[in-house]
């Protein structure tokens, strides 16, 4: 004899609704398994004859829906074993019901045949009760599980499984991410039937409504307004696809990879400086310009038919799970010194087993030079050339100094050798920096940044002083100067 579970659905309200065939089934099978009899429709078949077994226990006893839904389905596929099993739920068997597709993916591994009859989704009662039409674009989300990245502003929302206050609580939070406070929301509850309850409430309220059970949904019209769509990315997308676009902005549209090459690198010095600042909107402006000029390039790639900004995410994507195979594999890291040894030996294995030319490769030679002196000593470090203890490396920089002043004889010949000697006394420096720990890039732009601040301290005070600069003696600006450093400049 063949097993099986046939999972019929109970409709969207009344008994009016359900199909005759479905119906029948209920009334004429000797024991029906509900997910759960809070239902309007079930008192109304238990009139009609209806005897049943709920699953409202279930809930009562775990904490957690998926918990619950594996206990019910356990439970009917035991069952399927010695009878077949009627099973029902609210509105149609496969819209919104985890139970059903837990279902479909184990029951065949025991020999089980699920059979889906018909029922009439909530979907349909809902779309009529809030009076728009899907055809425009909507989502189906989940209460219990959802999250900010799943929401498409620009389309109806259909958010449901709003059974209680803590979970509207939950849905309220997550709407807030993108959508103003007041933002107005629509509950509704036992859509299509004669209990039926239409709410329209500000997004604040959500989750001070007492009506709200396990006939609830929440309804999120479209966003019209153009500037509440501005936390999106694909909004931020299109925004930039106008600028290079025929009728877009002229500075845009002209931009190159090449052109775009400096303004990246100023805009991530921008970042550093409000990660040194501690001012955290200035933080979120400046990682605002990184990427856009992320975005442009980006746009520019697609403009020319080589890339979009999806093969950018998804590069970056796939390099993220298969470099950290202790997050995403099977791999172990126990510190970030290993993730760092796990992530160089899985980049050598990707560009393959061929030796590099030189240790040194892989130092970017677009890198600020400062940066890329740390880089290649860190490099040679690696195979040991390299001191021990910071002592000789202050004596190099002594050495290097009494260099460059030798060649400082007035001759040109002496000031171009001082040149390179200046370059060497740079490098040796770096290598101080090294052993401290201590990013030599970081600190002199910590250094140019308190200049800036301490110098404009002095403009101040001489514009608000009505002299000139050129009246300024050297010795009195270096007394505004001392007065900056006291202020804590």
């Amino acid at each position: 004899m063949v097993k099986t579970i046939e999972i019929v659905g109970l409709g969207a309200g009344e008994l009016e609704q359900l199909p005759l065939g479905v119906y029948r089934k209920l009334i004429n099978t000797e024991l029906v398994y509900l997910r759960t009899k809070e239902h309007p429709v079930v008192s109304a078949l238990q009139q009609e004859g209806m005897n049943y077994r709920s699953f409202d226990e279930v809930y009562k006893k775990n904490e957690q829906f998926e918990a619950v839904y594996q206990e019910i389905v356990k439970t009917l596929l035991d069952q399927a074993n010695s009878e077949n099993v009627i099973y029902a739920v609210p509105g149609h068997p496969l819209v919104a019901e985890r139970t059903v597709q837990i279902l479909l993916e184990e029951a065949p591994k025991q020999g089980i045949e699920i059979k889906v009859g018909g029922g009439q989704s909530f979907i349909d009662a809902l779309f009529a009760s809030v009076k728009v039409d899907p055809i425009e674009g909507f989502q189906l989300l989940d209460g219990t599980s959802i999250s900010s990245n799943q929401l498409q502003m620009d389309q109806h929302i259909i958010i449901s499984q709003v059974y209680d206050q803590f979970v509207a609580s939950d849905v309220k939070l997550v709407l807030m991410e993108k959508y103003p406070d007041d933002y107005e929301v629509v509950i509704v509850t036992a859509a299509g039937s004669e209990n039926e309850i239409i709410q329209k409430v500000p997004l604040y309220e959500l989750d001070r409504n007492m009506s709200v059970n396990n006939l609830t949904s929440v309804y999120v019209p479209p966003v019209k307004v153009e500037s509440t769509l501005w936390k999106n990315f694909a909004k931020f997308r299109e925004i930039i696809a106008i600028l290079r676009g025929p009728n877009g902005c002229p500075w845009d549209k002209k931009q190159t990879h090449e052109s775009l090459k400096k303004y990246l690198i100023e805009e991530s010095y921008e970042v550093i400086d409000a990660i040194d600042s501690g001012d955290i909107d200035h933080l979120v402006e400046e990682l605002g310009d990184v990427l856009l000029q992320v975005m442009l390039h980006a746009q520019i790639g697609e403009d020319e038919g080589f890339f979009t900004i999806d093969d950018v995410i998804e590069g970056i994507s796939a390099k993220m799970v298969r470099r950290h195979p202790h997050v995403f594999g099977e791999g172990k890291a126990d510190s970030a010194e290993e993730v760092v040894q796990n992530w160089q030996e899985i980049k050598r294995q990707e560009k393959g087993d061929a030796p590099p030319e030189s240790i040194l490769d892989g130092v970017s030679l677009a890198l600020p030079n400062l940066l890329q002196a740390y880089e290649l000593q860190k490099k040679a470090a690696k195979v040991g050339f390299d001191w021990q203890e910071i002592g000789p490396a202050l004596e190099k920089v002594k050495e290097e100094l009494k260099e460059f002043i030798a060649e400082l004889d007035g001759t040109d010949a002496g000031l171009t050798k001082a040149r390179l000697e200046y370059g060497d006394l740079l490098f040796a420096f770096v290598n101080v920096a090294r052993f401290l720990d201590m990013n030599p890039e970081e600190s002199l732009f910590a250094a140019n940044q308190k200049f800036i601040r301490r110098f404009r301290y002095i403009e101040e005070k001489v514009n608000k002083s009505g002299r000139p600069f050129k009246d300024f003696t050297l010795e009195e600006l270096d007394r505004l100067w001392d007065e900056a450093k006291l202020t804590g400049l």
